[in-house]
C-alpha cells in the first residue's frame, strides 16, 4: 500500500480595503501579512516530501505558492478546478445590515441558503475540488502535494469527505488563513483529514476568500 498526503491550502491575507467580496476579480493580490503567511507554510513545509505543487489561477492562490513551489524547485502549476466559488455579490459588500444585502432586488438571492441561491451549489464545489485533489495525489504518488485554493472551496470539499451536511454557518468554518487541510491517502483510499495552522489562527468570521 502506498501512502500519498495532498495538503489542501488555504491562501494567505488579501490586501481589500474596500472590504468587497472579491471572489473571483482580478487583481486582488496578497496583503504584507498574507506574503508573511505564504514564508511561514512554505519554511512549515520545507522538509516534507512535497512533489507536486498547484494553485488556483486566482492571484493571491498563486502568491501563497510560489514561495512553497521555489523551497522544492518545482514549477508551479495551476487547476482551475481549485478556483474560488462563483457568487452574484462579487464586488460588493455584503456584511449583514450594509452594502448589497440592504438592497430588497438582492433578497431573492437569498432565498435558499442550502443550495446556495447566491452563488455556484456546494455540491459542485466539493465534487470539483475533490477531482482536483485526486489529480494532485496521481502527480504524487508516495510522496506529498500542495493545492492551493480558498476557504469556502476547501471547508466545502472537507465537509463533503467528512459525510457531513454542506450547508453550514460561514462564521464556524475551520479553515483559518494560510491553514492546510491534509488529505491522507492509502493508494486511492482516503484513510485520514488533518487540519493544521502553521501561520497561527485567524478569526473565523474573516470569511474573505
Amino acid at each position: 500500500m502506498t501512502q500519498t498526503i495532498v495538503h489542501v491550502l488555504r491562501h494567505g491575507e488579501v490586501h481589500n480595503p474596500t472590504g468587497i467580496l472579491y471572489g473571483r476579480l482580478p487583481g486582488f493580490h496578497l496583503s504584507d501579512t498574507g506574503k508573511r503567511q505564504a514564508l511561514t507554510v512554505a519554511e512549515h513545509l520545507a522538509d516534507h516530501d512535497i512533489v507536486h505543487v498547484v494553485a488556483s489561477p486566482l492571484q493571491r492562490a498563486q502568491e501563497t505558492a510560489t514561495p512553497i513551489a521555489a523551497s522544492h524547485r518545482l514549477e508551479l502549476a495551476t487547476d482551475e478546478r481549485l478556483i474560488e466559488s462563483a457568487n452574484v455579490f462579487e464586488g460588493k459588500k455584503v456584511s449583514v445590515g450594509d452594502g448589497a444585502l440592504r438592497s430588497p432586488a438582492n433578497w431573492p438571492h437569498l432565498r435558499n441558503p442550502f443550495t446556495p441561491s447566491w452563488g455556484e451549489p456546494y455540491l459542485e464545489i466539493a465534487h470539483r475540488m475533490l477531482a482536483a485533489a485526486h489529480r494532485a495525489r496521481a502527480a504524487a504518488v508516495g510522496h506529498e502535494a500542495v493545492c492551493v485554493s480558498h476557504q469556502l472551496p476547501v471547508w466545502t470539499l472537507r465537509r463533503y469527505l467528512e459525510g457531513k451536511r454542506l450547508w453550514h454557518d460561514p462564521r464556524k468554518r475551520q479553515c483559518s488563513l494560510a491553514s492546510l487541510t491534509s488529505l491522507v491517502f492509502d493508494d486511492e483510499r482516503l484513510v485520514g483529514i488533518r487540519y493544521s495552522e502553521p501561520a497561527g489562527s485567524s478569526d473565523p468570521k474573516n470569511t474573505g476568500a
